[in-house]
């Protein structure tokens, strides 16, 4: 199961097990939204080192999106910084077939979502935000 490989990841690393009931309430927190967003094909959760929490995405790329998503959030938040332009509040990625949007949910997590092509901006920037928010809310509860 996925929730077991992250948890012996997380344990190598940190020392201590992660809430498998966090990780639950964080993919039911995903569901929902692809729920909420029909565009929407998945996301994952992860830490701002790079370890997946949940992952609500099909196929078996969920390692290299956390990865990939801790270093662009790091990068986002540099930019913004750089730029004088406050706090970074989202990153959307334009491509040729979809998109891929990272919302930072709270100071240790990110959430990256995949929608296709076609899909409301508007919409995906409020679901994504407010799905956000729910993870940082989660993890606040479960440390």
């Amino acid at each position: 199961m996925r929730l077991a490989a992250f948890m012996k990841t997380a344990l190598k690393k940190t020392g201590r097990r992660p809430s498998m009931e966090m990780c639950e309430q964080m993919l039911h927190e995903m569901v929902t939204l692809r729920e909420r967003a029909p565009e929407v094909s998945g996301s994952v959760a992860c830490t701002v080192d790079g370890l997946r929490i949940a992952c609500d995405l099909a196929g078996d790329r969920a390692d290299q999106t956390a990865a990939l998503s801790a270093a662009l959030l790091s990068l986002s938040r540099r930019m913004a910084d750089i730029a004088g332009k406050g706090a970074m509040e989202e990153t959307l990625v334009s491509a040729s077939a979809g998109f891929a949007a990272l919302y930072p949910a709270g100071p240790t997590i990110v959430l990256t979502v995949v929608a296709e092509p076609g899909t409301n901006l508007g919409l995906l920037r409020l679901e994504g935000r407010k799905t956000a928010a729910a993870l940082a809310a989660i993890a606040t509860r479960n440390p």
